[in-house]
């Protein structure tokens, strides 16, 4: 079980210059934007405008903070994206763009090279202890909001608003929050035939 705190995250600008995103971590270590095979990243979108194109990318997006924002993905009826809605999976290297509900919102960002990898991502609201069972490859939990903590085969670690956790292969975590929080659990892992 390997921690990252959410004071060491990685700061850089977005593909396309229009703003900066927050790397949480990304697969094979120190990969650019135009080589990785997985990146977990949160951005600040303050105005609205067109997502950055990764080629050969599949992508799952969040909102973490913020009244939402609006999507238009080419190909799809456009859906409006809010703290509460479900993680959505789509394309990366489609025409995508966003206008903001109601101000700047902070999203979510996990991404995996098509054919390569694949992902899930699932948002959890917890109030008593819950086991995960870990099958994939690559399991991370990130903690939105309160206090965790994990318990695994690789031992115990405490998570605060803003860290992760990256648990590789197949094992169960338990998660004890502290009161109630709220996490996402992200798993990467060989695409399915």
């Amino acid at each position: 079980m390997k921690i990252l705190r959410a004071s060491t995250y990685k700061r850089m600008p977005w593909k396309n210059g229009g703003g900066e995103t927050v790397e949480i971590a990304v697969f094979p270590e120190k990969a650019s934007l135009g080589d990785f095979d997985w990146r977990v990243s949160m951005a600040t979108v303050a105005s609205d405008g067109p997502f950055s194109s990764f080629p050969g990318i599949d992508r799952t997006l969040s909102i973490l903070q913020g009244k939402g924002m609006r999507l238009s993905i080419e190909g799809r009826a456009p859906v409006v994206m809010t703290g509460e809605a479900a993680p959505l999976p789509f394309p990366a290297d489609v025409a995508t763009s966003a206008t903001l509900v109601d101000g700047p919102i902070v999203d979510l960002n996990v991404m995996t090279r098509r054919g390569r990898l694949a992902h899930t991502v699932r948002r959890l609201a917890i109030d008593h202890p819950q086991t995960v069972e870990g099958s994939a490859e690559t399991t991370l939990v990130l903690c939105h909001g309160g206090a965790v903590r994990l318990t695994a085969a690789e031992g115990q670690a405490d998570l605060a608003a803003g860290d992760t956790a990256i648990l590789k292969g197949a094992a169960a975590v338990t998660i004890e929050p502290a009161a109630s929080a709220v996490l996402f659990l992200i798993t990467i892992d060989r695409p399915t035939a």
